[in-house]
């Protein structure tokens, strides 16, 4: 494939969470006529995503142009073969490379900033900067070349918000604090970027603006809840002006752009009401005797250096002191100190040697993973026939499950990673994913097997991750009002490289977009 153009530059703007039927009913409004703009001189598309079934999943499989299974990223906390439990999300994680590592190596001149689930690659032909205003902190604040960070906070400022969701947890925030922070964020992020643009010559800018993350967990369902009540068109309107601010953030990044770029506005996600049942999971699988013991909420589970005993003095302190002290103590603590010692805590029941399949650490779907012999150090499950009848008895007994609060199941699927998401790094996602109904919230599940397991969600967020994802293109290679189908999100990654003029890897999922750029 020959390149059309060696002067093509393209912009790329993620909105982490970023909802399209939002965007395009707040379009249709007038009420963000940048975005009516971008959408009526170009192209847009609704994208399948990997989030439907893991939602962390969506920016590793933009960025690869390949599924879960082959680039093994889904979560903060996650398995590993030859280890029992979990472990925090590290530079090693990644099976393939993103786009602009790939671009880097064919001698583009690429800039990263604030791209979520990332980290540094070696010998990066351009600038890259992390954590700097993202919400969920996957790395740690730092930039390549090292000095850029320090020199463009001082140029632009800190970053307004001031916290993000690590510290924050699965507690309430004040709303209207948040929405203060959010909006001057909004502006902060768009000067860093034009510094960015005009600091040095680039052929791809790739940046996601975080802000609408943090307003699709506290703003989305309280004006979309089953009951309505006061703050309702409060949080419509704080939700509406976050995206506003957005509109008019990419408004004045674009007019410091030349003819030769092309934009895409794009997110592997969109927002919905909150209703998950996974802190019921862990009980669920001891009552169903899945699990031996432990039936802790593991929503922050995170490894350990060695298998805690019976006698563990972590598991005594673990047994005195409140969940809600455990966590406030924990922010004080460094992050290596905290990972351990929250592992101890969680696993410090689990009888392994009687434990069939356990819950992965989670905040929205149900992740279980099998004691399997030979991938777990403890492994108690065969791998082959005995892994498939654990398997289906796990998926007959939770579907049977049902919410008091309707009558009606309480799971809407259970999925099995070797059929959604084959490939080199299953090993390294859940065996199966729990995905819950949509039509209430669940605060309690009955099983005709134990009867009745209740207990109100830790979870403050009202809103949460929900497909789909959606893309706008629009510049000099896009086909104006050309309306892509059938897209899914690991289509991005080949077609920024076909933007270039570079095939895609033979690794890659994804396909080029053929029809939507200009030949």
């Amino acid at each position: 494939m020959a390149a059309r153009n060696s002067a093509q530059r393209v912009l790329v703007i993620g909105l982490d969470v970023g909802d399209g039927k939002l965007i395009r009913n707040w379009s249709r409004e007038g009420v963000l006529p940048v975005f009516r703009s971008l959408m009526e001189g170009g192209a847009w598309a609704n994208l399948n995503t990997t989030a439907e079934l893991l939602h962390v999943s969506a920016w590793p499989s933009l960025y690869t142009g390949t599924l879960p299974g082959q680039h093994g990223v889904y979560y903060t906390f996650q398995p590993v073969p030859g280890q029992q439990n979990v472990r925090r999300f590290g530079p090693d994680q990644y099976g393939q490379p993103p786009v602009w590592q790939l671009l880097s190596e064919a001698g583009k001149r690429c800039i990263v900033f604030d791209a979520p689930y990332t980290h540094p690659q070696e010998n990066f032909n351009g600038m890259q900067i992390f954590e700097w205003g993202t919400w969920a902190w996957y790395w740690h604040p730092m930039s390549v070349p090292s000095k850029l960070m320090r020199q463009m906070t001082g140029h632009c400022g800190a970053y307004p918000v001031g916290i993000e969701a690590n510290h924050v947890g699965l507690g309430a925030l004040d709303l209207a604090d948040l929405h203060q922070r959010l909006m001057r964020a909004v502006g902060a992020k768009a000067k860093a970027v034009r510094w960015l643009m005009e600091r040095s010559p680039w052929e791809l800018l790739w940046v996601v603006f975080g802000e609408t993350h943090p307003a699709a967990h506290y703003f989305w369902s309280n004006f979309h809840a089953d009951i309505a009540h006061a703050g309702t068109e409060v949080c419509e309107r704080m939700l509406r002006e976050v995206y506003q601010a957005i509109d008019r953030a990419i408004g004045e990044i674009i007019e410091r752009t030349r003819d030769d770029v092309t934009l895409y506005i794009i997110s592997g996600d969109g927002v919905g009401p909150n209703y998950a049942g996974w802190h019921l999971l862990p009980q669920v699988l001891e009552r169903l005797g899945f699990t031996s013991g432990g039936a802790t909420q593991i929503n922050a589970a995170m490894p350990s250096a060695r298998e805690p005993n019976k006698k563990d003095f972590l598991k005594k302190l673990r047994d005195v002191v409140p969940s809600s002290m455990r966590q406030t103590l924990s922010h004080y603590l460094p992050t290596s100190w905290r990972d351990s010692l929250m592992a101890r805590w969680t696993t410090a029941n689990i009888d392994w040697s009687r434990t069939r399949a356990f819950c992965l650490p989670t905040d929205l779907e149900g992740c279980i993973r099998l004691n399997v012999m030979g991938r777990e150090p403890q492994g108690i499950v065969r791998p082959g026939a005995e892994y498939e009848a654990v398997c289906s008895e796990l998926i007959s007994s939770l579907e049977q499950l049902t919410n008091p609060r309707t009558g009606h199941p309480v799971v809407r699927r259970v999925v099995r990673i070797d059929e959604a998401f084959p490939g080199e790094r299953r090993d390294y996602l859940p065996d199966l994913i729990v995905l819950w109904s949509e039509e209430a919230e669940i605060k309690a599940v009955h099983s005709p097997t134990f009867g009745l397991v209740e207990a109100p969600s830790p979870d403050a967020r009202t809103g949460t991750h929900h497909p789909p994802g959606f893309v706008i293109a629009h510049g000099p290679s896009v086909h104006a009002g050309y309306t892509l189908t059938e897209g899914h999100i690991v289509d991005f990654a080949p077609t920024v490289l076909a933007e270039f003029g570079l095939l895609p890897p033979q690794h890659m999922d994804g396909h080029v977009w053929s029809d939507l750029l200009v030949k």
